[in-house]
């Protein structure tokens, strides 16, 4: 890479970095318009698209109509920066220190989207030429961080293809499988009364004890269960809220339980898990609770020896030393999308440490979204070219 490419790509992060896209709520739109004017100065048509949502535009590009067809996917929004006293470096400054960009979205995911959108430039000007017979797609999705239809609208509005590449931080490692995700609102009802007269009334805490313990017992069989690439599934009450002042007895209590599950497993299951479970606490117990399932990522996987695997797999390790076995991804990204609800071989890889997403100073290092560019260079046009795998 050349010091102008370089420049080129840390200009390109800082610029979306310094673009709030806070989610919630949804601030999306002014990086989404900045991105389809970044593609016009280079003579390239981008779309942007107010569907799902009217407010919260998403970017989608598409160039050439040969096969096969490689879509590069990252999303736009960003989790809210948090408490602003706990960060050394503005999070929407992007300011450089050393090798490092901080702020937030500089690892999840803006070098994903900046590496994504200038591949795509340069398989646009090879595919123009003739030089590469296939085609690219890009897009710029909203809402991933909430579990949105961001990405799912934009492959069925037809930015669509063969080969799908979700570019979260893995650190260069090729995901074929991920982690699904389930959160759960379980609500234990009570009877308030007054805290001087507990006996008058249904202390919903109490009755929110043996729905815990049951919890704990539940978590315990699905860590049972595991699958090669992704470990172990897991039942994990996050929260717990009860009470409305300090001299009323609650008449309600609200857990909320985050199910981490595994390709092999289903939210379809994984409800009928959470019915059983209530259903034996309220026969033994005498209570009365319900449950609503608030946010749902499904789980995803494809042969681990696909073409695209195998082809990223090899050029992360001749230019990174990435490992080259397989591996599966424990968070959820929008690459169910593409292997759920578009049947398309996709695969989740990118620059950057996962472990500085959603974090306090998260930053990205510069010299390795520099060597993300060139792998997703090198491993793209071999998959354009027909060659890959």
């Amino acid at each position: 890479m050349t010091d102008t490419q370089y420049t080129e790509l840390e200009t390109l992060i800082a610029e979306l970095v310094e673009i709030e896209t806070e989610n919630p709520p949804g601030n999306e739109g002014d990086c989404a318009e900045f991105i389809q004017s970044w593609f016009a100065d280079r003579g390239i048509d981008a779309d942007l698209l107010t569907d799902p949502y009217p407010d919260r535009p998403q970017v989608g590009v598409s160039v050439g109509d040969g096969d096969p067809t490689l879509v590069l996917n990252g999303h736009i929004d960003v989790v809210p920066a948090g408490d602003l006293e706990q960060w050394e470096y503005d999070p929407y400054g992007a300011e450089r220190v050393g090798n490092s960009l901080y702020g937030r979205g500089s690892v999840d995911m803006k070098t994903g989207v900046a590496i994504g959108m200038l591949a795509t430039v340069e398989f646009a000007s090879a595919i123009e030429s003739g030089d590469l017979s296939g085609s690219v797609v890009f897009q710029a999705a909203i809402g991933e961080e909430t579990a949105e239809p961001g990405t799912k609208t934009l492959l069925e509005q037809g930015y669509d293809g063969d080969y799908g590449v979700v570019l979260e931080p893995t650190g260069f490692k090729t995901a074929t499988s991920e982690k699904g995700l389930a959160w759960y609102e379980i609500s234990v009802v009570g009877d308030p009364s007054h805290a001087s007269r507990p006996d008058q009334g249904e202390n919903a805490i109490d009755g929110a004890r043996p729905v815990l313990d049951a919890l704990a017992s539940y978590d315990e069989t699905v860590r049972e269960r595991s699958a090669d690439l992704v470990g172990q599934a897991y039942a994990t009450v996050t929260m717990l809220e009860a009470g409305t002042k300090e001299n009323v007895v609650p008449e309600r209590a609200t857990i909320t339980v985050d199910r981490r599950f595994l390709p092999d497993e289903t939210v379809t299951d994984i409800d009928a898990e959470i019915d059983e479970l209530l259903s034996d606490v309220e026969s033994a117990h005498d209570i009365s609770t319900s449950w609503t399932r608030t946010r749902t990522y499904e789980s995803a996987a494809i042969d681990p020896e696909s073409p695209l695997a195998t082809t990223f797999r090899d050029h992360s390790a001749a230019l990174a030393d990435a490992p080259t076995e397989p591996w599966g991804v424990q968070a959820s990204t929008d690459v169910r999308n593409f292997i759920n609800d578009a049947q398309t071989e996709a695969i989740t890889w990118g620059p950057g440490d996962m472990t500085q997403a959603h974090t306090y100073n998260e930053h990205v290092d510069l010299e390795d979204a520099a060597t993300g560019l060139e792998i997703l260079r090198s491993a793209g046009r071999e998959i354009l070219a027909g060659e890959g795998g």
